[in-house]
């Protein structure tokens, strides 16, 4: 079945090498990517002036996203892609809800903003409010300048206080299938044995997962969660960090740590965030 997926755009070196990740993450899929740029004013009263000069924004996007266009394909000669353009005038987050759910997207990638003056935000403030907002689809996260690895081992961290059912599962299965990656569960202990409830959940785990290569990782409550996911990263080789953005919950506490600020979830590999 053809994959339709999001490529937000600024135009930056950052966004198109997120663009070439996911174009070679798909490289033997059909796929449709959707090149997204939003141009908007902010003004109280749109005066003439105004018009003329969101009109030459506009303008001017749209000859980048038709260049942008035309290097995908001339770079990216597979038979298995197509490429459309989407130039928005809504605000970002309201151009990227309304086009996952016109052109039915299957997932968003963004590229993760470089250093900016504010040298301790390493989550860019357009993709925290992409992930808080965005529960139609999953979205996939590209650290600034990250070369394409095939991604052969992939961490679904977990507290297990949550029920999985296929629909949470899906995104995580689609990438183990793309190169027949091995999925890797891992636990932090903050307790000292699991309740009834993260039990049952471990057990339905299990079994959705039982025709996939995977493993459950049993982690010591040593440092922050944010830190220890870090670690595991390392010292498994993994390439693909998955985790489910439930309300409230173990994501919403790491994203709070004050960790995430310093090194935390900087991602060092593509972070795949899945919708509840």
């Amino acid at each position: 079945m053809k994959k339709n997926i999001l490529l937000p755009t600024d135009f930056s070196d950052n966004a198109w090498s997120a663009a070439v990740y996911a174009l070679k993450l798909y490289t033997d899929e059909e796929c449709t990517f959707y090149f997204l740029h939003s141009v908007t004013m902010k003004v109280t009263i749109m005066s003439n002036l105004s018009k003329k000069l969101l009109e030459v924004l506009r303008k001017n996007a749209l000859k980048e996203l038709l260049e942008l266009k035309e290097m995908a394909q001339n770079t990216n000669v597979n038979p298995n892609h197509d490429f459309e353009i989407i130039l928005s005038s809504d605000d970002l987050q309201d151009a990227i809800e309304s086009s996952v759910k016109k052109h039915r997207v299957d997932l968003v990638v963004i590229g993760k903003k470089g250093t900016t003056a504010n040298k301790e935000l390493y989550f860019g403030s357009n993709t925290i409010n992409t992930i808080r907002r965005m529960y139609q689809c999953p979205i996939m996260i590209i650290p600034e300048e990250y070369d394409f690895v095939v991604p052969k081992q992939i961490a679904f961290p977990t507290d297990f206080n949550h029920f999985y059912g296929e629909k949470i599962l899906k995104p995580i299965k689609d990438m183990a299938d793309l190169y027949n990656a091995k999925i890797r569960v891992m636990h932090i202990n903050v307790e000292s044995k699991l309740n009834e409830i993260q039990e049952y959940n471990f057990s339905v785990l299990k079994e959705l997962l039982e025709t996939y290569e995977h493993s459950f990782h049993w982690m010591p409550d040593y440092e922050k969660k944010a830190n220890e996911i870090t670690d595991f990263i390392k010292d498994m080789e993994i390439n693909i960090l998955a985790m489910v953005n439930y309300k409230h919950n173990f994501f919403e506490n790491i994203m709070k740590e004050p960790v995430i600020k310093k090194i935390g979830l900087h991602p060092i590999i593509p972070f795949l965030v899945i919708p509840e």
